[in-house]
């Protein structure tokens, strides 16, 4: 292929050295990061929340359950203008839609695992009246916490790409600025240098998670494979 199209990987990495040597993707790298790990804590704490409590109470579905499940139905960069408009163009706008984006994913997954807690667990933190906050926390909460790794570890990839649509919106920092910059002067080799760096930070964020999960799921007997 013409290489204007797609550089080779000597180009990638003259330009990934040119760009640290100067600072600014080292910049850009920590002010990226910081964005989705902002919106990733904000959708994931509403979205345990929330799962937790239409999870627990059957008035609780009927009064959240419906309007995130249209919510996953709206793609979140569809939400991008309404944002703008409601947020400006700040760093709220652009962490908000990483929240919205990591949301749902979430929500689902713990509903999901609250609803797979064997209830007989349940009836008998009931009948020893155990406090409700603590069956939530104590009993619904970690049996659901494999299906919350699962849905962290999804929302992340989420989180990613809703980072993409918000930093190409007026952004002045972060990889999705360099990324508009190489698009507007043709510079190919640091679009694909921005691809790679994105992919590598997915993995990364990934392999925490996973860590996390290793460390916090110690007690479950699950088949973890040869």
């Amino acid at each position: 292929m013409n290489t204007r199209a797609l550089p080779g990987p000597d180009k990638v990495i003259e330009a990934g050295w040119n760009l640290t040597k100067s600072g600014v993707l080292g910049d850009a790298v920590i002010v990226s990061l910081g964005r989705v790990l902002a919106g990733v804590a904000i959708g994931a704490v509403l979205g345990v929340s929330l799962g937790l409590f239409s999870g627990y109470f059957t008035w609780g579905e009927a009064a959240v359950d419906k309007p995130l499940q249209m919510l996953r139905a709206i793609p979140f960069n569809a939400l991008t203008p309404l944002f703008i408009i409601a947020f400006g163009v700040d760093e709220t706008m652009k962490i908000l839609l990483i929240g919205v984006g990591v949301l749902v994913p979430i929500y689902l997954n713990t509903f999901a695992g609250v609803r797979g807690v064997d209830r007989k667990l349940v009836e008998v933190g009931t009948v020893y009246r155990i406090p409700k906050f603590l069956i939530t926390t104590r009993i619904l909460f970690l049996g659901a916490l494999p299906s919350v790794f699962t849905g962290l570890r999804f929302s992340l990839a989420i989180a990613w790409i809703a980072l993409v649509t918000s930093e190409t919106v007026n952004a002045s920092s972060g990889i999705g600025f360099i990324l508009a910059q190489a698009q507007r002067f043709v510079r190919t080799d640091q679009v694909v240098l921005c691809i790679a760096i994105y992919a590598f930070l997915g993995i990364f964020t990934d392999w925490i998670v996973r860590l996390l999960e290793r460390r916090f799921l110690r007690w479950r007997g699950a088949y973890q494979g040869r």
